[in-house]
């Protein structure tokens, strides 16, 4: 899972075609300003007329879907999972969360760009909705695999319980509008500390 950038509404910039540039601009405001702005803003802010747009893409749906699977999901992903290293997995979980605190400092973060589409299309049918729940699951796997190479006797639950703490977390965060200040990360250390994954330096 690789990207270019850390920004977690939209990965830079992907080459000038018709088609890059109204991802590139439908992800930024999707995130920023929410799915419900108009496709003229899109079309404008990407320098692409309607009518080519409709040519690249069905419709609005279609173009959500694919600049959050295409351009969101993978800087995301980049943003918050560590690398292929030898860091134990109580160490790599937690980095997630670490990272995920560390968002709140950049002047657009509005929380989980998954969770933010989900909760505003309201559709579980909806195509958006459903790389929405692609993502959630890597993420819920990569929570799985970690507890399980952590010792933990239900890695399956954990990954839930994880999870759980990252959106709200994520929810909290833009809801209260107040820093995490690292409660986030103390929760999931509450997770693993009951689950019996150890901080193996201690």
């Amino acid at each position: 899972m690789t990207a270019t950038t850390t920004d977690p509404s939209v990965a830079g910039s992907f080459g000038t075609s018709a088609r890059d540039r109204l991802l590139d601009a439908g992800a930024r405001l999707f995130y920023e300003q929410g799915i419900h702005i108009g496709i003229d803003a899109v079309c404008r802010e990407a320098h692409v007329s309607k009518r080519s747009m409709y040519e690249l893409f069905e419709n609005k749906d279609d173009l959500i879907a694919a600049s959050l699977r295409e351009r969101t999901a993978p800087a995301y992903q980049a943003s918050l999972l560590p690398g292929d290293d030898n860091t134990p997995p109580r160490d790599r979980i937690l980095q997630v969360f670490k990272r995920m605190e560390g968002l709140e400092d950049k002047h657009n973060f509005r929380g989980c760009p998954f969770l933010a589409a989900a909760v505003q299309i309201k559709e579980t049918e909806h195509p958006a909705s459903a790389v929405a729940r692609q993502e959630k699951d890597l993420m819920i796997e990569f929570f799985r695999h970690e507890a399980e190479l952590g010792g933990a006797a239900d890695a399956a639950l954990l990954a839930q319980q994880l999870m759980l703490v990252f959106d709200g977390a994520s929810a909290r965060s833009v809801v209260q509008a107040q820093r995490l200040d690292n409660l986030a990360v103390e929760t999931a250390a509450l997770l693993l500390d009951a689950a019996g994954i150890d901080d193996p330096r201690t």
